[in-house]
């Protein structure tokens, strides 16, 4: 007996990576971490009159709500299977959190300029050494941020936490070299030149957040489609592809459909091509793939097989 070749997809799956939790652990320990130093900063700040200190310390305000945000939707997320109606769970809760994320630096990076132009016109004397002394501090705390979160495949919250810290690491070494201009060559106006360096970073910051998860949100390929499509031509038994998409549902989790032709004249030989496809697709990073056979002229031979 013969049948026209119009086998449909058999999906191939891996599960998310398995340090999700590990993942979200280093959110919520970063997030305390950082809303302790906005608070020291910010009373700092506002006890000896440096700007640059208050801008810093709202750099950290902003971070630790964008950790708390990010650690919340890694949580649920984490936790949410969603059976039937929720395909993916709530994975897509990430970029939603992570561009959430970058749109709360916007207003800051306001807040900072706004001020900044105000300490031109009216320059205010500040403690350079007790800022210093708290500038000093928020470094290390913004050092042992990156700590925690360095090492290993980062998810696109703990990208964007990454980011974040290095605008704030930034930013307390903007405060140290204003406040030692100040001290030393007596320049006022080196602090409200430091606050407008730290908002340029935050500004950074959210350009690198928002783009990502833009790019994750609009379902942009995560691979060149192209690269990919002459590749798997390239591969034993496949004839063409007619049909290819490939997109992220997280920053973990990579999903892609593809129809082909190839040139089994078998059951057994057309498996092997699929298995060989789902491979190379592991391969480049595609966690979840789906792959069909389009119709062709000839037949293949079922003869003696089971279905």
């Amino acid at each position: 007996m013969t049948v026209h070749e119009h086998t449909h997809g058999e999906s191939s799956e891996r599960d998310p990576p398995s340090d999700t939790s590990n993942s979200t652990r280093r959110l919520a320990l970063v997030a305390v971490v950082n809303f302790v130093g906005f608070v020291v900063e910010l009373a700092g700040g506002l006890l000896f009159g440096s700007v640059a200190l208050i801008s810093d310390a709202i750099h950290m305000l902003f971070d630790m709500l964008a950790y708390a945000v990010a650690y919340g939707a890694s949580y649920t997320a984490e936790r949410f299977e969603g059976g039937e109606a929720w395909s993916y769970g709530l994975h897509r809760l990430e970029p939603v959190a992570a561009f959430l994320n970058g749109v709360l630096l916007l207003p800051m990076v306001g807040y900072i300029l706004w001020e900044s132009y105000q300490r031109f016109l009216e320059p205010v004397a500040i403690d350079p050494e007790l800022t210093l002394i708290i500038a000093t501090g928020g470094l290390l705390v913004n050092i042992g941020s990156v700590y925690v979160l360095q090492g290993g495949e980062m998810s696109l919250n703990e990208r964007g936490a990454f980011y974040h810290l290095l605008g704030d690491a930034g930013g307390s070494i903007a405060v140290i070299v204003s406040t030692v201009a100040v001290a030393v060559f007596d320049l006022p106006i080196a602090d409200p030149v430091a606050a407008v360096l730290i908002g340029l970073l935050v500004l950074a910051s959210a350009e690198n957040v928002l783009r990502e998860s833009t790019a994750i949100l609009l379902e942009r390929s995560p691979v060149s489609p192209a690269d990919l499509r002459d590749e798997l031509t390239t591969l034993d038994g496949v004839d063409g592809v007619e049909d290819l998409h490939v997109w992220q549902v997280c920053s973990q989790l990579t999903v892609a459909t593809v129809r082909l032709t190839d040139t089994a004249t078998t059951i057994e030989e057309q498996q092997t091509v699929r298995s060989r496809v789902h491979d190379h697709l592991t391969d480049q990073g595609i966690d979840h793939a789906t792959v069909e056979f389009g119709e062709r002229n000839d037949q293949i031979d079922t003869t003696n097989h089971t279905h």
